[in-house]
């Protein structure tokens, strides 16, 4: 059965409202939530923004059901064992709940600004293959650098980007490969390159709800986030049905839905009533 994920950035908004709109999520039929990893906002510097592995706790420690993690951690911004050791931690805390995606680093002035690494993309990718051969070591059960406690059960690993390099790493550790919204148009070339991984891909919605004009919503969301291109998809609930359906029937298993009015509630409650809610009711 296809996964869907609320894709929730943790820029410019209260912890508590985060909470609440994750919490909205589980009621309304997502199987999970995902944050960003930076810090600072992209292409909003001076926004605030919380701490990624922070607010994953957090949230799982306001909910029951819903899976949580990341479109994707950064690797270069935590040790590999200091990470194994969060990981277990939260995936424990929260019933096995968290799902551990990792990613290169896609912003080098970030790193650069912050003096935590001047790598190449190409350095960057290596480290993480590198990260990804640790994490083995310490969760195992045996070994001089196991850590002590062992994850109970697999910890989920999602991996995204679609460079040669990259997808070599999804089809060597991957459990997930997420294909970025910049990228929509090359689902059907890459799904033949990730080996076991299941497939899933980010999704900019501009969704209409029922009170709401589809031309008004599709120019403020094309305003905003027009240079996503396709990445981005303006809606009502029939439109968005039959665009994701056509996904899932090319192999798509799980949606990161990200939502172009920012997630208030009502948006949330209602794409899971109408658009999940129609999927479940086929299936």
């Amino acid at each position: 059965m296809t996964e869907w994920f609320l894709y929730l950035p943790q820029s410019r908004i209260g912890l508590d409202d985060l909470v609440s709109r994750v919490q909205v999520a589980e009621a309304s039929g997502f199987d999970g939530v995902a944050f960003l990893d930076h810090l600072d906002t992209p292409m909003a510097p001076t926004a605030p923004l919380w701490e990624a592995m922070t607010i994953a706790t957090w949230v799982a420690a306001h909910t029951e059901r819903i899976k949580v993690g990341h479109v994707v951690l950064c690797d270069a911004f935590r040790h590999p064992s200091v990470l194994a050791k969060q990981a277990t931690t939260l995936a424990e805390a929260s019933g096995g709940r968290f799902e551990l995606g990792l990613g290169s680093g896609s912003m080098p002035d970030e790193l650069a600004k912050y003096d935590i690494s001047t790598a190449t993309a190409r350095e960057r990718v290596d480290a993480l293959g590198q990260t990804l051969d640790a994490l083995g070591e310490f969760w195992s059960t045996d070994g001089q650098r196991a850590q002590a406690p062992a994850p109970s059960q697999p910890i989920p690993l999602v991996l995204g980007g679609v460079g040669p390099r990259m997808l070599d790493l999804v089809r060597r550790h991957a459990d997930w490969w997420n294909l970025p919204c910049t990228h929509l148009d090359r689902f059907a070339e890459l799904l033949p390159a990730i080996g076991n991984a299941r497939p899933s891909i980010q999704q900019m919605v501009g969704f209409a709800r029922r009170d709401q004009d589809l031309a008004t919503v599709s120019e403020t969301a094309q305003r905003r986030f027009g240079h996503l291109g396709t990445g981005l998809k303006c809606g009502e609930a029939t439109e968005l049905i039959d665009h994701f359906g056509a996904f899932e029937a090319a192999g798509a298993q799980r949606f990161y839905v990200w939502f172009a009015d920012f997630a208030p509630p009502e948006s949330i409650a209602e794409f899971g009533e109408t658009v999940i809610g129609a999927g479940s009711s086929t299936s």
